[in-house]
């Protein structure tokens, strides 16, 4: 298929230091998959409040992303976006409001993400409502799943379906629900649909067991890696923190403690972030040091892109898909 104008326009202009990076790094993302390799993209920061959803939801569905790894907020906000996108406002002076201001936000039920507000009420207490009666079925009949498969069991189940509010096409959460894809996602405790389930637990009305693990995405991922590897999985990390330092850790675990001394190294690395690079930070550490933790091989395509990721990743999405 031949390129579209975005693509095109990008061909022609992007040619040097950051934009050149982008370019180089989509082509490497377009060769990974000619070649037969797996690619798992992993989701920090506010990517679906952001609303990656209208682009992204679109890779999953052409299969240029075999599995994800997402924060827990990236996993609910997409939903929260679907559901009650009309009440989203966005705040464009948001660097100028003072604490009274972001106070009436709050009395407002209005949680700010830099310049966009979710909304308590439509968003947070919308899910909530549903996810509970999900939780608590598998919990009286003693069962457990992770919480990316509960939420795949509420979208579709249907019973949001009276609340859409945005083209159902531009969530990336039920383009991923209804292609069963693997999604790794470590600390989902830290979340406000975790922070709801544990309210349950100190209530007595949910069981701590009834949500798989940290560990049990682990222990998922390790079984996953080695049956997906055969032609290389290549890492695409949009942001820094928990989202791409948990999953990429599987390798060296594999090799090094699990004695599995084959595990492939991953076969391509990509990270889009704005953290300079620093001293001790994840986000800020520079590709080749990973090849001292044993996640990356000498030869491993690496690329940096050091932008926003709001503006680089629909970019190489573009690219990826002829846009």
């Amino acid at each position: 298929m031949s390129k579209g104008p975005i693509s095109q326009f990008i061909e022609k202009h992007y040619l040097h230091f950051n934009s050149a990076a982008l370019v180089d790094a989509a082509k490497g993302y377009e060769e990974q998959l000619a070649n037969g390799a797996k690619m798992m993209v992993t989701l920090a920061g506010a990517m679906s409040t952001a609303e990656i959803g209208k682009i992204f939801a679109e890779m999953i569905r052409q299969d240029k992303v075999q599995i994800i790894s997402c924060t827990g907020a990236n996993l609910e906000e997409d939903i929260m976006n679907l559901v009650a996108h009309s009440h989203y406002e966005r705040v464009p002076n948001y660097r100028d409001l003072t604490p009274e201001q972001e106070w009436d936000l709050l009395e407002r039920g209005l949680n700010r993400v830099t310049d966009t507000c979710i909304p308590e009420h439509e968003a947070f207490r919308r899910l909530q409502k549903h996810i509970y009666k999900i939780w608590k079925d598998a919990d009286d009949k003693g069962e457990r799943f992770l919480p990316h498969e509960f939420m795949y069991k509420m979208l579709l189940s249907g019973v949001l379906e009276e609340y859409y509010e945005i083209d159902l096409k531009d969530s990336w959460m039920y383009a991923a629900a209804e292609k069963n894809l693997p999604i790794i996602c470590p600390g989902w405790e830290d979340s406000t649909m975790g922070n709801i389930f544990a309210s349950y637990v100190i209530k007595g009305d949910l069981k701590v067991s009834t949500m798989k693990s940290g560990i049990e995405y682990m222990t998922f991922l390790a079984d996953w890696y080695p049956k997906n590897s055969a032609n290389g999985v290549g890492f695409f990390q949009i942001g820094g923190g928990i989202a791409g330092d948990f999953p990429i850790c599987v390798v060296p675990m594999l090799y090094q403690d699990m004695e599995m001394p084959e595990t492939p190294f991953w076969s391509y690395f990509c990270q889009i972030s704005d953290s300079t690079t620093s001293y001790g930070s994840y986000s800020g550490a520079v590709p080749n040091e990973k090849i001292t933790w044993g996640k990356l091989d000498i030869k491993t395509p690496k690329f940096i892109i050091e932008s926003d990721a709001t503006i680089v990743a629909p970019l190489i999405f573009a690219y990826i898909l002829d846009l």
